[in-house]
């Protein structure tokens, strides 16, 4: 299911993102008390945590807050305002005034992927300017953490974006992290892309494998261990036939589905790696 941004009135849904006071609305009652327009996006958030985008409408957020839909269009003119809303609240989860700091909760965001190397979490605290890779892994970090709080944020195309505060801050704090690498600006606009895309690829990856078994009902162990055993008699010369495959997941200890957050890691690490080979030569003296 893909959800496309910015479908509703523009004029409301930009004065709403940058917090614009409410203009006079006529024909319609007053404000409820014990209503806002955070409120309504805090209840749509919860609706969307617990149980998806699908079920997201004005009527269910109305019935978490013990109103009507109707008495939500007051403050926000529907489920398409409401949506951008949603989506810039939950990137403004995302560090901003210290955006070079790894976070804390990272690995506890992902049970039963920790590192062995890892064994309390990654190292916290500001990076020194210069060290961009550290400020740019803490970046991807931060937003694979929050993509995975709120899997739904996933089906929001990219299309079309948001345009809100917290969405732009985003982008500006990458744009700070990567500034020591010294890119040129075409290979910058293509270092965010293709940092943004990876991060969010990896977390949709993720949390797909997680939403897999429950909307199944069949356990990763179950649907691996069926398949194999079938693959095994219909293609005995496996080995011989896709050797290159066999020895990546011989060394990799596990079939494609496992080890997410390793997957994150060292394909964040090339793609850093790429970027630093990209970097403007710097004076030698």
């Amino acid at each position: 299911m893909t959800v496309y941004a910015g479908q509703g009135d523009a004029h409301r849904s930009l004065a709403l993102l940058w917090g614009a006071p409410a203009e006079p609305r006529t024909g319609r009652s007053g404000p409820k008390p014990g209503l806002s327009v955070d409120a309504i996006v805090s209840a749509g958030i919860a609706v969307a945590d617990a149980e998806g985008m699908a079920a997201l409408s004005m009527r269910a957020v109305g019935e978490r807050l013990g109103r009507t839909a109707m008495a939500l269009y007051t403050y926000v003119p529907g489920k398409a305002e409401l949506l951008d809303l949603m989506h810039d609240r939950v990137l403004a989860e995302l560090p901003v005034e210290r955006p070079t700091e790894r976070p804390a909760e990272y690995l506890s965001e992902l049970p039963g992927e920790r590192p062995a190397e890892y064994p309390s979490g990654l190292p916290d605290g500001p990076f020194a300017a210069e060290d961009w890779r550290g400020a740019v892994t803490a970046w991807a970090e931060n937003l694979y953490a929050c993509y995975l709080r709120h899997p739904w944020v996933l089906q929001v195309s990219q299309a079309r974006p948001v345009l809100g505060p917290a969405e732009l801050a985003a982008m500006e704090a990458l744009l700070r992290a990567l500034r020591p690498a010294a890119l040129a600006p075409r290979r910058l606009r293509g270092a965010v892309a293709a940092l943004w895309q990876f991060v969010r690829g990896l977390a949709a990856t993720t949390a797909d494998a997680r939403g897999a078994a429950a909307a199944t009902g069949v356990t990763d162990e179950d649907w691996w261990a069926g398949r194999s055993a079938r693959l095994v008699e219909l293609a005995p010369d496996f080995a011989e036939r896709f050797p290159l495959l066999v020895a990546l997941q011989s060394e990799g200890g596990g079939a494609p589905e496992d080890g997410h957050l390793e997957a994150f890691r060292s394909g964040l690490a090339v793609l850093l790696d790429g970027i630093a080979a990209e970097g403007l030569p710097t004076d030698p003296r």
